[in-house]
């Protein structure tokens, strides 16, 4: 018989030696022999593990843009800054804090396919979980220490701000710690009080700050505190800070302050301590008559020290992208962040470098009176 469709011996060896079979109707069809089986059933097989595998958790944590606020607006109908005790003003800019969403932190494992679809889209990154989130630390654990950072943040921001305007900002400075390896360790005590500075008194951490700038890194200096209800001098040796001409003492501080006005910011399901120089910049504007911003819409990142300086934060590239999406055209940029920023600026987004609060004060006002396009920005050699 010799009908389509109908199957037939070939009539004698194949290649290899083994027996193989036609389809009639198909006569350059390949033989199908014991090989090609396997062959195939290798494929499949091979098809199916990598199926799983996209389906796997992953040791990655994938960085996207998250939302932005405008500290200067409302979230769910609330002010997200409020100031209560003095004279406020109305701003028609936006500034606008940005965010990071992470996706792989402690039980919230991402898969090998989400993985690789981070790769691919340029506006996301993976790194190692390790990088982001400390071992062995569950996520309710990452969320309260986040929390806590964005508290922090808030007062360190307020802090700032008010000097930065002006004000006294009375604090009590009291010791947490001393940085290991530091003329600072086995001299001063959790609990300390520090009441006085090279014999002058110490009210306002800005007045610390200010004694130790007049300070050659590596001299002794005698730090008045107050222990046990008693106050004593402590003598000890500064160190140099790293890539900077100024003296450090290795004492941990946590302060709490006595703000000459209430501020208030409220904000919901965003935590950690990158905000902190929005949120400076927010109270500054709310706080004088000049409309700085102006119209325009910037965002930015960074931490804000209480004596003014913007920090570095995670996940720039990220915030970036966030910062276009919700309408930004400028983005005031940590100094420490831009080998992280060049060559990844979005199009339509100006990024401005800062340093300190003044710097980004100053930004902030020459933005919004139209001469922001002289401002310093990330230099290509970083």
């Amino acid at each position: 018989m010799s009908g389509a469709g109908s199957a037939t011996s070939s009539g004698g060896p194949a290649a290899d030696g083994e027996a193989s079979r036609h389809v009639v109707g198909y006569p350059d069809a390949p033989p199908v022999t014991r090989r090609t089986v396997t062959l195939g059933v290798t494929l499949l097989l091979t098809a199916a593990l990598a199926a799983v595998a996209l389906v796997l958790p992953a040791p990655y944590a994938v960085r996207a843009p998250g939302p932005t606020e405008n500290t200067l607006g409302e979230q769910d109908e609330t002010p997200l800054i409020e100031i209560d005790g003095t004279r406020t003003y109305e701003s028609t800019g936006e500034l606008r804090l940005t965010t990071v969403s992470v996706s792989g932190g402690p039980g919230y494992p991402v898969s090998a396919g989400q993985v690789v679809q981070a790769w691919l889209d340029p506006t996301r990154s993976v790194v190692p979980v390790e990088a982001i989130f400390p071992e062995e630390t569950s996520a309710e654990e990452q969320q309260e220490v986040s929390q806590a950072e964005m508290v922090s943040s808030q007062e360190s921001a307020t802090a700032a701000a008010l000097t930065e305007l002006g004000e006294d900002v009375p604090a009590t400075l009291e010791v947490a710690g001393a940085e290991p390896g530091t003329g600072a360790e086995g001299v001063v005590a959790e609990g300390d009080v520090i009441v006085s500075f090279q014999g002058a008194p110490v009210d306002t951490y800005a007045e610390l700050i200010d004694g130790l700038a007049q300070t050659e890194p590596g001299s002794d200096v005698v730090l008045g505190v107050r222990r046990d209800g008693e106050t004593r001098d402590l003598t000890i040796t500064t160190g140099g800070a790293e890539g900077e001409d100024r003296a450090v003492m290795g004492v941990y501080i946590d302060p709490r302050y006595d703000f000459p006005v209430e501020v208030s910011i409220q904000i919901e399901d965003i935590g950690g301590p990158s905000a902190g120089m929005m949120f400076a910049l927010g109270i500054i504007d709310k706080l004088t008559a000049e409309d700085e911003a102006d119209g325009e819409v910037i965002a930015g990142t960074g931490t804000m020290s209480p004596e003014g300086v913007v920090g570095p934060i995670g996940g720039i590239e990220q915030k970036l992208y966030g910062a276009v999406r919700d309408g930004a055209t400028w983005f005031l940029a940590p100094a420490a962040n831009c080998p992280e920023v060049v060559g990844n600026e979005p199009d339509g987004l100006r990024v401005v470098r800062v340093e300190t609060l003044r710097d980004a004060r100053e930004a902030m006002e020459r933005i919004g009176a139209g001469d922001g396009e002289s401002l310093p920005t990330c230099p290509a050699s970083s």
